[in-house]
Parts: structure tokens; sequence; C-alpha cells
């Protein structure tokens, strides 16, 4: 039985929440928000016997094993290492933290601690994804060369996930005060591990733009300062040269939630989709490079990102993206960050 403690009891919490209940064996044991009401709320709805108004008496209880950090970015520093310290594994929420320092911090401790420990990039779940990373791998493309992905949204464009104006779990987002690194942080974080995890290579260079859009008179809503990036440009070099575009707005009308990825080698390319929730992958692989014919390639499922937090907790599969690898995206982060600083267009137009 793995005793599992969910932190925070925001929306994505309860997609943790239900996922976790879902895999055998495992038990959600307690819940922690200093908000009474939700956390009531959440427990309730599902099973958890367990509240606590902060991490420190949940720590003094000690009834689990390992915890799930589902609160907003700038708070996954200051609660996972009081975890990692009292030895439980840790599935954090992305991005693993708010800064380069912290997020090496984290990597540092949880490998001190000899314990589980990954970070939510979710989308190594997309069954396309591994399947053109295997592809990759095997050489069935040759050596890449160059590639182009994108994160689509459009939640500031439409209400489809809510109004981000009057409801706070959107409107944070566009906040830095209250602990938003935009888009970049947000999705970036996100595609960048889409397009480097398939091409096998981490970034050896990166620039970026990025930009924030006037949304409100004033450019704030009440106590929410509307100042986080919307969009986000950059031009990414591989260790071995291939050159590379990565983009990420919440302004791409049309689009909900939807990634791509083009990666081509010497050899072939793949093209890589995840769009209203669908997963593709298409190839042109010899003998078709002549005719430029493509195909469409069968992509088995794969694990859930929970499902694989909980076998490697007990032993049964790598802690794969884990702790060291949320650090090195988010080195990526900073440098794509400041490099826009040194353009100046980091800046509300």
């Amino acid at each position: 039985m793995v005793r599992l403690l969910v932190i925070g009891t925001g929306g994505m919490a309860a997609n943790h929440a239900r996922a976790f209940a879902a895999i055998p064996g495992v038990e959600l044991v307690g819940g922690v928000d200093p908000r009474p009401g939700p956390l009531a709320a959440f427990n309730a709805e599902h099973g958890i016997a367990h509240g606590f108004a902060s991490l420190d008496e949940a720590l003094a209880w000690g009834g689990f094993d390992a915890a799930t950090n589902v609160t907003p970015d700038a708070a996954h520093y200051p609660t996972t290492m009081p975890l990692l310290a009292a030895g439980k594994h840790v599935l954090c929420e992305k991005p693993l933290a708010t800064n380069a320092a912290d997020a090496g911090a984290m990597a540092e401790a949880a490998a001190r601690a000899g314990v589980v420990n990954m970070v939510n990039l979710s989308y190594r779940d997309v069954p396309a994804l591994q399947k053109a990373a295997a592809m990759v791998r095997a050489g069935d493309i040759g050596t890449v060369r160059h590639f182009e992905a994108s994160y689509l949204q459009s939640w500031l464009t439409q209400p489809s996930w809510g109004d981000w104006r009057t409801d706070p779990k959107w409107l944070w987002r566009v906040s830095t005060a209250h602990g938003s690194k935009g888009v970049l942080g947000d999705v970036g974080i996100h595609i960048l591990d889409f397009a480097t995890y398939v091409a096998g290579q981490d970034a050896a260079q990166v620039s970026c733009l990025l930009k924030t859009f006037d949304k409100a008179p004033g450019g704030r809503i009440g106590d929410y300062v509307l100042d986080a990036n919307d969009s986000a440009t950059m031009q990414i070099v591989l260790e071995n040269g291939a050159l590379g575009t990565v983009a990420a707005t919440r302004f791409a009308t049309g689009h909900l939630n939807d990634l791509r990825l083009r990666l081509y080698g010497d050899r072939g390319g793949l093209e890589v989709g995840f769009e209203n929730r669908v997963s593709r992958l298409r190839a042109c692989l010899s003998p078709d490079l002549e005719t430029a014919a493509w195909h469409e390639v069968e992509c088995p499922p794969v694990p859930t990102i929970y499902q694989r937090f909980v076998a490697a907790i007990r032993g049964e599969g790598a802690a794969d993206p884990d702790f060291a690898r949320g650090a090195a995206l988010q080195r990526l982060l900073d440098r794509a960050e400041e490099s826009s600083v040194e353009a100046g267009l980091g800046l509300a137009v």
C-alpha cells in the first residue's frame, strides 16, 4: 500500500487525486490546504480522511509515504524541501521551481534523500511522443538537424475553461506577484521538454522573446497586476548543433490546448501532434524521401506519470522525469527569460 498526501486542492489537484485513486494499492490519506472550506470539500469529494491546514501539521502526523505537490509554482520549493528532509517520495507539479537555484537545490536534496522524485511533465504520457523518441534513439531519422515546436492555448481569448478575469485559478497565472512565470514557465516548460526529449538532446543555446499584452485597464484586475508574459518565441541550438524554434502562447485562437513538434533528420522526418486530446505521429522515412510521402505510425498506450511514480516507489520502474530533469529545464527557462530582458522585449505593449 502506498499512502499518499495531496498538497493543494485546486483543479489540478483533483486530477491528481482521481488518477492516483484509480491505481490499485494507492490510498489517499491526507489533504493540505490553509483554506478550511476548499480543503473540506476536496477531502469529501475524494474520500480523504485527514485534512491539514499546513504541511507542518501533516509532517508532524506523518502517516503517509509519498506526496503529490499541486501547489502554485512559487510554493513548490518551500513545500517540497521539508518533504525531502522527512524522507518522503515526491511528485511535484511543473515547473519544479521559479528559478534555477531553487530547482537545483531541490534536485540535490532529493538525491541526498534517496527518495523517488519526479516532476509532472504530463505530456510524457502522450503515446506519439514516446514512440517518436524511441524512433529517434533507434536511428530511424538519422542525425537530427532541425525542429519546430509549439504549445498553443487560447484561454485569454475565450471562456471554455472559465473566465480568467474573475477566476483566481486562472488569474494568478498572469501575475508575477502571485507566483506566475507566465506562459514561459507554465506551458513553455512542457514544449521544451516535448522537443528536447524526443530529439534526445539537451539545449546548448537559447535566445528568447517574451511579450506581455494589455488585457485590462491599467494592466491590473483588483490585487492582480497583469505583468506575466503571454507569448514566447525561442530559438534553440541542440548539443549536436541542430537548430530549432519553440513557441508558446495563450493567444492561439482556435486552439484550446494543442502541442506540435516537427523533427527533421538527415534520413527522415517526424511530425508529433497532440491536438484535441488526440495523439498522432506521422513519419517520412526511406524509401519515401524522394516523394516526400508521409505515413501514420501506430503508437501503443503508455503508463501515466501517476502510474510511473507509484511503480518507481515499488521498485518496478525508473523515476523519469526526475528533479534533475526539472532543474535542467528550469536553467533553460532562466536563460530564456534573461535573453528576453537583454533584448528589451520582456515588457508590456
